[in-house]
């Protein structure tokens, strides 16, 4: 959870930023990422109705170079990578040999590297996984966070406001529908099960289409002159509050926040996005099999309705859910909403009715049923 109450202000410095307020506010822990701009709700509402423009560059950033780069990642992952082609991205997960959600990566590939993004303390873990994992492989994964930033345009009106980059209009993000449990093999089509559209920036990197709107990954050094760009054609910059915020109301779990050591790609909806059900052997695909056969995971993320919280009581991460004196499931991202309120993520025992009388330390707490 970013930690309202530990903002501090900082003076903005960079010639992109001169239409905005002078000084912002840093989120607590992220360095060098503004948590907003003054309005944390206005900015919501910019992401929901319009189009912002995210600095999200304290997101790690793995390069995968080399020839056998894309069959290594399949053998590796969750994900069908075996056919993803240039100019494509994905989403994939690493699991832990129980099936357990260890790490999460978006992928985007353009035909010399394939590249991960991950959050910031997910990227040492990543990348140490992927070392020890390369044996005679032709393959040289190296964290390049330091030379390359990510930026995200979030909003209805992402894919208009990144063509003054000079990008080409982006497809919207194609997945795969979900089989039922018990499919034969050989029904789902052999290719990722999520396809996002990537296409290279003239300044270097890339744009990405995802399912917040179209992520950017620019070069450290370019990065003012396209946050120039955007901003001189009307895209405002807008805080991690406002993203973190309409992440939490698309019921996209983070993880490490809303996961736990027990969470399994089925529980927080990570398999339709990142686990293909019929591509061959990886790490922890029994767990994967057996959870979709029965199709009935041990619990749920869930959205809730916080009650009698203000912004600086919202809970952290990792506070426990309970009924009636029981522990029920834990609470993941808190935030406040422009329209929905406090809210937050948090994964639920499966038995557990919508319309339960939860409690969230002191507060109540009620399921979002929609």
């Amino acid at each position: 959870m970013i930690d309202i109450a530990g903002a501090v202000a900082v003076e903005r410095i960079d010639e992109a930023s001169r239409d905005q307020p002078t000084t912002v506010h840093a989120a607590a822990g992220v360095r060098g990422v503004a948590a907003h701009y003054g309005d944390p709700m206005r900015e919501q509402r910019q992401l929901d109705t319009e189009v912002g423009l995210v600095d999200r560059s304290h997101r790690g950033v793995v390069a995968v170079p080399g020839a056998e780069r894309i069959s290594w990642l399949h053998t590796l992952t969750t994900q069908h990578l075996a056919d993803l082609g240039p100019w494509q991205g994905t989403e994939l997960l690493v699991l832990s040999p129980h099936g357990h959600v260890e790490q999460h990566a978006m992928v985007a590939e353009d035909g010399d590297t394939t590249w991960l993004d991950t959050d910031p303390d997910a990227t040492e873990g990543l990348l140490t996984y992927l070392e020890k994992m390369r044996f005679f492989s032709q393959v040289d994964p190296r964290d390049v966070t330091a030379e390359h930033a990510l930026l995200s345009l979030v909003g209805p009106g992402a894919v208009e406001a990144v063509a003054v980059l000079d990008v080409p209009a982006l497809a919207p993000p194609d997945v795969v529908e979900l089989p039922g449990p018990k499919f034969r093999s050989g029904e789902l089509p052999s290719r990722p099960t999520a396809r996002y559209d990537v296409r290279p920036l003239p300044v270097g990197g890339w744009a990405r289409r995802g399912p917040l709107g179209v992520d950017l990954l620019v070069p450290r050094a370019a990065m003012d002159q396209v946050v120039t760009q955007l901003r001189g054609n009307g895209v405002p910059a807008v805080g991690l509050w406002a993203y973190e915020a309409i992440r939490v109301a698309a019921r996209r779990a983070r993880v490490g926040v809303d996961t736990d050591h027990r969470t399994i790609p089925a529980e927080v909806n990570l398999i339709a996005p990142a686990v293909h059900l019929d591509k061959g052997c990886y790490r922890g695909q029994e767990t994967v099999a057996r959870v979709h056969n029965m199709g009935r995971p041990p619990r749920r993320l869930v959205l809730l309705h916080l009650d009698g919280v203000t912004t600086d009581q919202l809970p952290a991460a990792g506070i426990p859910v309970s009924l009636d004196g029981r522990t029920v499931g834990f609470v993941g991202t808190a935030v406040q909403h422009y329209e929905l309120g406090q809210i937050a993520l948090a994964v639920v025992k499966r038995s557990l009715p919508d319309d339960a009388p939860l409690r969230v330390g002191d507060s109540a707490a009620a399921i979002d049923p929609s």
